[in-house]
């Protein structure tokens, strides 16, 4: 099973411009993240997919920079832009990651892709419903499954968030969730807001210096012994950028009536 993981990343986010470069300890967002995820032993490749707009010419040339795959395509049409990413790597099975989640869990990944070879399922998330923090979202589907999304999905939605195609054909494709064993999809890691970034670094500032490579479990203890970090970021609310092409969608579709 060849694994290709996609790590969608652009510059022009609308409620923290620029946050994949906004420095981690004195390194760009995007780049700790990289470092985390390349302890996950079952990916083969992995690859940056950006856009084509010159906002992300400077994250383009930063990847260059550090001999990190980048790929560029729409904008937009974030479906198009995996699928063309991913065709040079022909790859059995794509992971679908975002780049505003620097305390991704590179164990977890491994676990749901060896969850996803043992299932024969098409598609395994870990969201549906969440579990696991905001923040530790991996997503994981056959590369032959989004290719029908690329040529079927029409709504807003379904281009710009990928796989929301696949989720709403449970009569077509073989779903299947990732839970974990309590529900924390209480807590906050992913960076949209001012709020999350300074949570997140003051994470990074009390895990990394003494563990480059610190895993879930110790995000969780530093929590429990210095509960006043969660709020940091506790009043902002989950999937607020899905709602939003939601909402994009029902205006498509009362136009079409």
């Amino acid at each position: 099973m060849k694994v290709l993981a996609i790590l969608q990343a652009r510059m022009s986010s609308a409620r923290l411009p620029g946050k994949v470069m906004l420095p981690i300890l004195g390194e760009p967002m995007l780049f700790r993240q990289i470092e985390r995820l390349r302890r996950a032993a079952r990916i083969d490749h992995l690859v940056v997919a950006t856009s084509i707009d010159r906002s992300d010419d400077v994250l383009a040339d930063a990847c260059a920079a550090r001999d990190i795959p980048c790929a560029r395509g729409s904008l937009d049409d974030v479906l198009d832009r995996f699928v063309q990413c991913a065709l040079p790597y022909r790859p059995d099975t794509v992971v679908r990651l975002t780049g505003d989640c620097p305390l991704a869990d590179p164990h977890l990944i491994d676990a749901m892709l060896q969850e996803f070879e043992a299932s024969g399922c098409d598609y395994l998330a870990n969201v549906s419903p969440p579990t696991f923090p905001d923040g530790l979202d991996v997503e994981v589907m056959r590369f032959a499954c989004l290719m029908v999304a690329h040529r079927e999905a029409g709504l807003p939605s379904e281009r710009e968030h990928v796989t929301p195609f696949l989720r709403s054909h449970p009569e077509r494709f073989r779903l299947a969730n990732h839970a974990s064993g309590s529900d924390l999809s209480g807590l906050r890691w992913t960076v949209d807001e001012e709020q999350d970034l300074e949570f997140v670094r003051a994470v990074y500032q009390q895990l990394y210096p003494a563990k480059p490579d610190f895993s879930t479990d110790d995000i969780l203890g530093l929590l429990d012994g210095n509960p006043q970090l969660l709020e940091i970021n506790s009043s902002l609310e989950r999937n607020a950028g899905f709602r939003k092409s939601l909402q994009d969608d029902a205006r498509v579709l009362t136009r079409g009536k």
